[in-house]
């Protein structure tokens, strides 16, 4: 008997899926559990394999269709059985749950060996944590002894990135005086130095661009998803954005503090964390923020799920830090990067994108003071995070100067007024202010 392939829903607010890539022929045999097609969502791109052993009699939606979740994609029939062919988009029903797991990226193909890599000096922990963040220890500057990799050499270069590139004064002089970044320039002195001469070669292909007539982005995959999200948004939701300054020093000082603490178990505490703990505990005084609203019912969730928006190459991605409130500070830093190494590689998995109640959108590590955010429905409230600025301020009745930041918050106003979410942002604020407050 036939099977129909229909597109999946992976979570509450997958509507439609884009055929990319089909990994079986129309007419091979296939057998269950085997990777039949690549959907294109928008928020990852993942594989989906085959309901049951047969041949894959049709291949209804080409690629780089289109279609909404429940639409028959193929037909599986047992082998010898002549099915009958699907004519047109017809519905049937979406499977939902989870998409096959991938140890790549959807869309990439496993990289062939190469041979044997070298053997890179590291210790144990350096190694542990390079295999826990993907890092490739033959990339990694070693400081130890020998020139041997430690857990701190690793690290460093996850935070980081890799060491700026050897250059020498002259052509360093060149490229900052002509705006160049020498990451995009190939050294071709000693140990791949950049030299004048690659410097002035750089500068000339650059001027060569730069006459060229303009170029076109196509308008597809996740910067359309993006922009089709945020305009229904705008659409289909009453937001409303109000703004408040805060003196954040005491933060700047408990985050130093923390730092300080955890240095020899290179624990790096950002503002960001920090942030994340006092929203999260702020909302568990006012769960009306950590709601959505489903048709005629507006429901609060027990859970607060933090979408911690991150930018991508190409759009934005906003990847869910599960049950925010029941983690501390330390576990709170060190999810956190996991989550965005994993978006920014492209391996989050639907799981880690989905089921958000409340979202911080961070611009601080820009010289932007504050932003306006969009709301990400079917969310209520979602928090924009200026920098932190040092200038002058009354502190105790007198001026100095002080580390102040911009808060802005977008919220749905079908759901909640001005008032109670004012009070949220009020405490939200005094938790930044006051960090022992978070604890009480």
């Amino acid at each position: 008997m036939s099977v129909h392939v229909a597109m999946p829903k992976w979570g509450l607010t997958m509507k439609e899926g884009k055929i990319v890539n089909w990994l079986i022929k129309e007419g091979d045999p296939v057998k269950k559990g085997q990777e039949l097609f690549e959907v294109e969502t928008e928020k990852i791109t993942n594989i989906v394999e085959a309901l049951a052993d047969g041949i894959l009699f049709q291949i209804v939606v080409p690629v780089g269709t289109v279609v909404k979740t429940g639409t028959i994609v193929a037909v599986i029939a047992e082998e010898g059985e002549t099915a009958e062919r699907i004519e047109g988009i017809q519905m049937g029903e979406a499977p939902e749950g989870e998409p096959s797991s991938s140890k790549t990226p959807a869309g990439e193909k496993p990289a062939k060996p190469e041979g044997k890599k070298a053997f890179v000096p590291a210790t144990p922990a350096a190694r542990r944590v390079a295999k826990e963040f993907e890092i490739d220890l033959t990339l990694v500057t070693g400081s130890g002894p020998g020139g041997r990799v430690t857990e701190k050499d690793v690290i460093k270069y996850h935070e980081e990135g890799p060491p700026p590139p050897k250059i020498t004064p002259l052509a360093l002089e060149m490229a900052n005086q002509a705006g160049l970044d020498i990451a995009t320039v190939t050294g071709t002195g000693e140990g791949g130095k950049i030299t004048q001469k690659d410097v002035e070669k750089a500068l000339s292909q650059k001027t060569l661009e730069e006459a060229a007539p303009p170029s076109s982005i196509p308008f597809t995959g996740m910067r359309k998803a993006v922009a089709d999200n945020m305009y229904a948004s705008l659409q289909q939701t009453a937001q409303l954005t109000t703004f408040t300054e805060v003196d954040v020093t005491g933060m700047v000082e408990f985050r130093d503090i923390i730092r300080e603490e955890y240095k020899k178990d290179d624990i790096r505490i950002s503002y960001n964390d920090i942030i994340i703990l006092a929203v999260s505990r702020a909302l568990k005084r006012y769960p009306i923020m950590n709601s959505t609203l489903v048709e005629d019912e507006i429901l609060l969730h027990d859970s607060i799920n933090m979408g911690i928006a991150v930018a991508l190459k190409d759009g934005l991605i906003v990847p869910v830090l599960r049950d925010a409130d029941k983690k501390g500070l330390l576990q709170i830093a060190k999810e956190t990067r996991i989550l965005a190494g994993n978006a920014r590689k492209g391996s989050l998995s639907m799981d880690e994108v989905t089921g958000g109640t409340f979202t911080i959108s961070n611009v601080s590590m820009f010289q932007v003071d504050g932003l306006t955010p969009i709301l990400k429905p079917p969310e209520t409230g979602i928090l924009g995070i200026g920098r932190v600025k040092e200038k002058p301020a009354v502190y105790k009745g007198e001026i100095a100067i002080r580390s102040m930041m911009f808060l802005s918050l977008t919220f749905d106003h079908r759901v909640v007024d001005g008032a109670p979410a004012n009070a949220f942002l009020e405490t939200a604020a005094r938790y930044l202010e006051h960090p022992n407050l978070i604890m009480s």
